[in-house]
């Protein structure tokens, strides 16, 4: 006789659902896992044998052929410890098979039957919702992020010996609840534009980055301010919906990064790896797949500090998430999507001494070494950035000063009123922002008048600024109309537009 028990696999961000049979026969001795387990699941047989001594259950000394099906999916993690022993323990008659089909288990199991918490919990529930399982049994550990998900019982459990009894109607347990819009409610923000003085030019681009989700850059000086700017980024952007939450949420849970008794994830990421970071660490992928950091900032910020001191390679992989939103990763025994729509914000040193344009000090540097410095970032990639930020230090007037700036909190209405015009604009268009306008849209929705349009094409000229900076122009531009509440673009929005293109001009540098 087959006994099945269910779970779940992680598969990018979603689950596959994954059938464990169980066949106990009189030929031969011990435990054969089969159906692509990889070390982890196999090594899940020492782990039961001793756990069922523990518990006082006991292991057959007959011949256990456990498959886990599908069998051409490779399975991966210490989640299956728990459903293989159920299933053992039902075929051996020592847990009753009923309500066996309609339940998900999902566990590590330590040496003394105690059930550890695994990754990926968010999404198998949520698949098991989907496939009409009615409950699921999770590590207390997991139990957070899986309560959030509606329309499943969700068992937390402790220990084997808590899961037999449940099944075998011994013990009952009570469903986890959660009220999941008020678990998206938004924490407050540490860190606050009232802090920082001076900075107003910095600040407006900053907001102007959050109101079309433009990528933003930012070059200055050391100490002149630019982390302190980028970590207060998020507070100043709408706070995330529902299903940006549990789509945030999920990808975090993938990666084991949600920590025990944590649920919805209620603000907005924000994600600085260090400039060694390899191009796996930031894209993703690896020899068990794991989401990047650019998939780690998916729905907040993804901050590079000192841009140019990143590696070629690893800048170079940013190009087709900061196109596309998501990343695709082939290897030869996968192939997974991660999304990554994150607002990307650099800042870096305007040479390497750090001190070109400062209005004190004087720089060292050569004008061959501030273009080879500025170079290390490939025009492809500068050119999917649409605001170039010159940051200058805060004179001592400014810091001595005792008033307090503008809140992130006032400044994010503005923001959250810019964000709603772009939304009744591209309804139904699958696009929420400005930035992610394509040629035709911008043909549309961006029509500039005579005035603008030779106010544009002279600044074209003059600054000697490059082609590839028109459109990205004319979406900041658009972007500025909505703050102000403007139905059309005008030369006011096109001329503060232009100077947030410094790094295009041919001149920089000379």
């Amino acid at each position: 006789m087959v006994v099945k028990a269910y779970t779940g696999t992680v598969a990018g961000i979603g689950a596959t659902m994954v059938t464990v049979e169980v066949s106990i026969t009189g030929g031969g001795l011990g435990l054969f896992l089969v159906g692509l387990p990889d070390n982890a699941v196999r090594e899940s047989e020492q782990r039961i044998r001793s756990a069922f001594e523990n518990a006082s259950y006991r292991m057959t000394a007959r011949k256990c052929v456990v498959n886990l099906a599908p069998a051409d999916l490779r399975k991966e993690g210490s989640g299956f410890d728990l459903p293989i022993a159920v299933a053992i323990l039902a075929a051996t008659e020592q847990v009753s098979q009923e309500g066996l089909a309609e339940s998900v288990f999902v566990g590590e199991l330590s040496l003394d039957g105690a059930i550890r918490g695994v990754r990926g919990v968010l999404p198998v529930v949520a698949e098991a919702r989907d496939k009409g399982f009615r409950r699921v049994y999770v590590p207390r550990e997991n139990v957070a992020e899986a309560a959030v998900v509606d329309g499943i019982e969700v068992l937390a459990v402790d220990s084997l010996s808590q899961v037999v009894a449940s099944i075998n109607g011994d013990e009952i347990i009570f469903p986890e609840q959660v009220a999941t819009e008020k678990s998206v409610e938004e924490q407050p923000y540490v860190d606050d534009f009232a802090d920082v003085k001076g900075q107003a030019h910095a600040k407006r681009a900053l907001e102007i980055a959050a109101a079309g989700g433009h990528n933003v850059i930012m070059i200055g000086p050391p100490g002149s301010g630019k982390t302190m700017l980028a970590r207060r980024m998020p507070s100043i952007m709408p706070p995330m919906t529902l299903d940006e939450a549990l789509e945030t949420t999920k990808i975090h849970s993938v990666a084991g990064k949600l920590g025990a008794h944590r649920g919805l994830m209620s603000q907005r990421p924000f994600r600085a790896p260090h400039h060694l970071a390899s191009p796996v660490a930031l894209i993703g992928g690896g020899q068990n797949p794991q989401p990047g950091e650019v998939s780690l900032a998916h729905n907040g910020v993804l901050f590079l500090d000192e841009m140019p001191e990143f590696g070629h390679g690893v800048l170079e992989v940013l190009r087709q998430p900061l196109e596309d939103k998501h990343i695709a990763i082939s290897r030869a025994r996968y192939a997974v999507d991660y999304p990554s729509n994150f607002t990307l914000v650099a800042s870096m040193n305007p040479c390497p001494c750090g001190y070109y344009n400062h209005p004190t000090k004087e720089c060292s540097c050569s004008t061959a070494a501030v273009h080879r410095y500025i170079g290390r970032i490939s025009g492809p990639l500068m050119d999917r950035i649409d605001l170039h930020v010159e940051v200058t230090p805060v004179e001592r007037e400014q810091m001595a000063s005792v008033e307090r700036a503008e809140s992130s909190a006032s400044i994010r209405e503005r923001v959250i009123a810019a964000r709603r015009i772009q939304s009744e604009r591209f309804k139904g268009l699958g696009i929420h922002t400005n930035t992610m306008m394509s040629s035709a849209m911008l043909r549309e929705f961006c029509q500039l008048s005579a005035e603008s349009r030779m106010l544009l094409d002279k600044a074209m000229e003059r600054l000697q600024l490059s082609a590839r900076a028109y459109d990205r122009i004319i979406k900041v531009a658009r972007t500025i109309a909505d703050l102000e509440g403007a139905k059309d673009i005008g030369p006011t929005h096109i001329s503060e537009a232009i100077t947030y293109r410094s790094l295009d001009r041919e001149s920089w540098g000379r």
